[in-house]
């Protein structure tokens, strides 16, 4: 799945001169937390979140006495997003944008790599849509993994074990997993319920399983194997 199979069309949007109580006022209505701020053309210029709002806020509630203000640093930049009352004053400039064909997993990492909720999706530079975690979220727990053509049981088997030995730290001579038309029964002995759910996640995840039976225990202590 790409970005266009899961971005939010007809996104709502800002004027760089729209007035700061008017975005407020949008994000409530709408139940959003950001919206993208666009010319004339669709091209977007920046974004402004409810972060950018309530730092804002912040800054205005702040009673300090005159003599701390004398020593505080002036910073024109930090000024002008704390104390501005139009779009292009408070929002952040430039922001991240992606094509309609970005694929999902490529989007999940811009976004934690950036540390940002949302993306501006973009078509010959004009805004179309826009990503946010919860478009990914929707989209991942409706996906059904891609299975390869000709998985077989011994390949699955082969698959936990291999996903097991790398991963986990269990040792794989304490276990057996035993794998019939897709369907995977898991025993032997692990040292903490950690392990235990690892091995299963393990299973879960390898392509081709329809199900997981966990019969896993656990090392009696100070038994070094069995």
């Amino acid at each position: 799945m790409r970005a266009a199979d899961v971005m939010t069309p007809h996104v709502i949007t800002v004027s760089p001169d729209s007035e700061v109580r008017e975005i407020a006022s949008l994000l409530l209505e709408h139940g959003i937390s950001a919206v993208p701020v666009v010319d004339d053309d669709d091209r977007v210029l920046g974004i402004v979140s409810e972060g950018d709002l309530i730092r804002r806020a912040e800054d205005d509630r702040r009673d300090k006495a005159w003599w701390l203000r004398m020593f505080e640093i002036t910073d024109p930049g930090e000024y002008v997003k704390t104390h501005g009352r139009k779009a292009h004053e408070v929002m952040t400039p430039e922001p991240v944008t992606i094509a309609e064909d970005r694929p999902l997993p490529e989007i999940a990492r811009l976004l934690e790599k950036h540390r940002i909720k949302r993306v501006p999706v973009v078509r010959e530079g004009r805004l179309v849509g826009i990503v946010s975690r919860a478009n990914l979220l929707r989209a991942f727990s409706v996906a059904e993994p891609s299975v390869p053509s000709g998985v077989g049981d011994r390949d699955i088997r082969d698959t936990i074990l291999k996903e097991v030995e790398r991963h986990t730290g269990v040792m794989v001579e304490r276990l057996n997993v035993i794998v019939s038309d897709g369907q995977v029964q898991l025993w032997g002995l692990v040292d903490s319920q950690e392990q235990r759910l690892a091995v299963q996640v393990a299973a879960e995840n390898a392509p081709g399983v329809a199900s997981v039976e966990n019969h896993i225990g656990f090392m009696p202590k100070g038994m070094g194997g069995y």
